[in-house]
């Protein structure tokens, strides 16, 4: 129950949260002021009014502002980010937390200020990554302020605190940089997949000329694609992560849900592939996944068990060895289906649709560079024919 107390002209109303972990009573205060001409009866209904809703406030905004940020952080994961972010965001961000509680993780999220995040990304600036032994990437210490932002602006939204320290302190976010295969590469990539066996075919020239992520080209099912009219739909994705092995999820955004109209060509290549898969699964009998037939995937191990995602970087690695090739990453060809499409002259949107950004400004952003470059050479054209003298 709130506490009124008058203070000449004005009214504290207070609230106790309880106590905090050393046994402290938490205790929130606000000061209301009558306006003037209000009547004693006025003043009394609205004082209680104001005093019922700050206690509601109080008791829906988060609990206890005294508490330490790797509390709030835990609170953050149970109340937020289960409900909100995807189970491999979640995943990436419990690997953040180690480094981060040792270094902030005592301090109260209402004594946290841009100085103590400041020093926590320089000082991630000379750490190394376990995994590589190399210093962490701009990219990586760019993701910590992403995990920090997240927890205090969700404080923030609690109203325990009334900015966000960690905007403040935001390291420089790292210019976008893309590895792809230019046009003369490309081609020579979808030479060397006719050597190599038919799944690893379909499924690098797939990502190749549709563009999709891994998690996409792997949650494939054969019901996804229209031979009909040549369509594919993506509706779910295949993931991993060390708690809980492979397993399915939607797609990364809803705009991460499309569909995409795909060559005749490529057509024929899943049709050829449909039927070696046929053949494959009537030669090994039982041995071959009984959850295969609810969820008949496109892209699975020998024995019709989804495959692993790991799997095709390594595979892509020894392709890309074997034609000569630079060591690009899957991602890349993804890449290399942007940049050939915007460098062909397709408009932004459309390449945008095609990837599943939810917004064109990212595609401008990711390729930029390619897309200075097609209109340099737009204007170069446009300029020759202007200027083109008569014979």
């Amino acid at each position: 129950m709130a506490t009124i107390t008058k203070r000449g002209d004005t009214y504290r109303i207070r609230c106790s949260l309880g106590y905090d972990s050393q046994g402290k009573q938490v205790i929130r205060s606000t000061t209301w002021k009558p306006k003037p001409g209000m009547t004693e009866k006025q003043i009394e209904k609205e004082l209680n009014r104001e005093a019922v809703l700050f206690e509601e406030k109080c008791k829906s905004g988060g609990g206890d502002p005294h508490i330490t940020f790797e509390k709030f952080a835990e609170k953050w994961f149970r109340e937020y980010a289960a409900a909100h972010l995807k189970a491999k965001t979640i995943h990436e961000y419990r690997g953040k937390t180690v480094r981060t509680y040792a270094a902030i993780g005592h301090i109260r999220i209402d004594k946290l200020k841009p100085r103590h995040f400041r020093e926590f990304f320089a000082m991630l600036g000379n750490c190394k990554s376990e995994r590589t032994g190399k210093p962490l990437s701009p990219r990586t210490i760019w993701d910590y302020y992403g995990f920090c932002s997240s927890i205090m602006g969700y404080a923030v939204r609690n109203e325990l605190i009334d900015r966000n320290p960690c905007t403040i302190a935001a390291p420089k976010k790292p210019a976008a940089s893309i590895k792809y295969l230019d046009d003369v590469q490309a081609r020579k990539l979808l030479e060397q997949l006719e050597k190599e066996p038919l799944a690893d075919q379909v499924f690098y020239t797939l990502a190749l000329v549709a563009g999709y992520r891994r998690g996409e080209l792997l949650g494939l099912e054969w019901p996804d694609i229209d031979f009909e009219h040549e369509v594919i739909t993506i509706r779910r994705t295949s993931q991993y992560i060390s708690s809980k092995g492979i397993y399915t999820d939607t797609p990364k955004t809803v705009s991460s849900a499309r569909s995409t109209k795909i060559s005749p060509s490529m057509i024929e290549l899943l049709r050829r592939y449909k039927l070696k898969q046929a053949t494959d699964r009537l030669e090994r009998g039982d041995l071959w996944d009984s959850g295969w037939i609810d969820h008949p995937r496109i892209f699975t191990a020998l024995n019709g068990t989804p495959l692993n995602p790991t799997m095709p970087e390594k595979r892509l690695k020894a392709i890309l060895e074997r034609a000569g090739l630079p060591p690009v990453s899957l991602h890349s060809l993804r890449h290399t289906n942007a940049t050939l499409l915007i460098s062909g002259g397709v408009d932004v949107r459309t390449v945008a649709a095609r990837l599943g950004h939810s917004q064109t400004s990212t595609t401008l952003n990711i390729y930029a560079e390619t897309i200075r470059s097609a209109e340099a050479a737009a204007a170069q054209v446009l300029d020759d024919i202007l200027t083109k003298k008569k014979a």
